[in-house]
């Protein structure tokens, strides 16, 4: 079997195992969803300045529900030590690593593609610059989010408070890619793609593309830890 194929095997199970304990996705949606209806009562939608936080509202608003599923992603294999079975299959780890990812990555984009549409609707927000380029927003900042919470997911999910020490170590590393996720979004919701967008559009590829290789490189060690 090749290498992929182990990893959609491991994404397979994830979703099974997602199918019938609903876990993930329950909590996340309801926290999207009470995030979007706590801000659309407090920020009056045709205000100016409810406009200008709409951006940090989006991605406060994701990051925040779909941390809540990143917890419970090896979590849930320490019971019976199912990760253990799953280190002594004949793969190299990596594979874990990878299709943990892809199925956080399925959960999240679950989450987004329902919360999204909703956010628009009861803030009354009509988007003036490209769809495409704001769908690539998205992907963007997402893959980095999840990229580096699956690994930070692995390393904590052997401390007693794993589900407290998350967010803990996560957020101050999701700096830049919160940042450059907030400001596309508002220039890409503005229509103003000035080259202050492209620079903040390549932070967030480059941040991407070291969170993917970085965990590649550790998740060995960080499962033997």
């Amino acid at each position: 079997m090749g290498y992929w194929r182990k990893v959609m095997a491991i994404v397979q199970k994830e979703l099974l195992n997602e199918w019938h304990a609903k876990e993930n996705i329950s909590p996340m949606f309801i926290f999207a969803f009470l995030v979007i209806v706590i801000f659309a009562f407090a920020f009056p939608p045709l205000k100016e300045t409810t406009r200008q936080v709409f951006p940090g509202i989006i991605w406060m608003g994701l990051f925040f529900a779909c941390q809540l599923g990143l917890s419970k992603s090896f979590t849930s294999e320490k019971v019976n030590d199912c990760i253990m079975g799953l280190m002594l299959t004949p793969a190299d780890r990596t594979v874990i690593f990878f299709g943990k990812l892809l199925a956080n990555l399925v959960f999240t984009g679950l989450i987004e593609l329902t919360s999204l549409p909703l956010f628009f609707i009861l803030f009354d927000y009509r988007m003036a610059g490209s769809l495409p380029l704001f769908i690539l927003i998205i992907v963007l900042g997402t893959v980095g989010f999840i990229s580096i919470g699956t690994f930070l997911a692995a390393l904590t999910s052997n401390t007693r408070n794993s589900e407290i020490l998350l967010p803990l170590v996560l957020f101050p590393i999701l700096v830049p890619v919160i940042i450059g996720a907030v400001k596309t979004t508002a220039l890409v919701l503005s229509g103003s793609l000035t080259g202050e967008f492209f620079l903040w559009l390549k932070l967030l590829a480059v941040y991407d593309l070291i969170f993917l290789v970085v965990p590649f490189m550790l998740f060995d060690f960080v499962l033997e830890v």
